[in-house]
């Protein structure tokens, strides 16, 4: 996953650096909140982790920013922070920060919010996929996936989302298809009746 940290203790960022790597994690850095803004217009970052208090922009200005962004995907925000109270972490919540982590990091805590922050961007990306244009044939209407198979639609929503479907027909369907059909068939079992009263 792609990090970036925006920490302006040099300290605490390469602290936070070891760590973000030894999780296997590709990691880019930031002094401050500008420089961080500047590194998110050229990069795709999935995860930011954030000090709330930085010269030029602050963790809470970085977050509004990336928030008024709405065409790349969605970007996880941590909000590093030594500050408690109900109240910042509703000014920060407010601002669209996901989670916090306080100061000083504990490497497992970290672990753990991570995991919780590629979950929650997986989810996000199995809905753009869904809400954005699916490739679909035009006449058995199977679904290309992002691997490149063709799929049944019931198949590839399941896949992607756990919903399951009941079938049904639609009224215009009903009239087009079905109804045609059931007349035959009741046609036919009226043709064989009479040539079996009259052989």
């Amino acid at each position: 996953m792609n990090i970036l940290i925006a920490e302006d203790d040099n300290v605490s960022r390469r602290i936070l650096h070891r760590n973000l790597t030894r999780l296997g994690h590709t990691v880019s850095e930031a002094g401050n909140g500008a420089e961080a803004w500047s590194i998110l217009q050229k990069e795709a970052v999935r995860i930011v982790v954030s000090d709330w208090m930085m010269p030029e922009m602050n963790g809470l200005q970085l977050c509004r920013r990336l928030r008024e962004r709405n065409d790349t995907h969605y970007t996880y925000f941590i909000l590093l922070t030594a500050r408690g109270g109900d109240e910042n972490h509703r000014e920060a919540m407010a601002a669209g920060v996901d989670d916090f982590l306080t100061k000083p990091l504990d490497r497992e805590e970290l672990e753990i919010r991570l995991r919780v922050a590629e979950r929650i961007i997986g989810f996000t990306t199995q809905v753009r996929q869904l809400k954005e244009l699916l490739p679909i044939c035009m006449y058995c209407k199977k679904i290309r996936d992002d691997q490149n198979y063709w799929k049944v639609l019931e198949e590839y929503i399941h896949h992607y989302t756990g919903s399951d479907f009941s079938h049904g027909i639609c009224p215009d369907c009903y009239d087009k298809v079905a109804a045609p059909q059931i007349e035959a068939l009741r046609r036919n079992k009226v043709d064989a009746q009479l040539q079996e009263s009259h052989p």
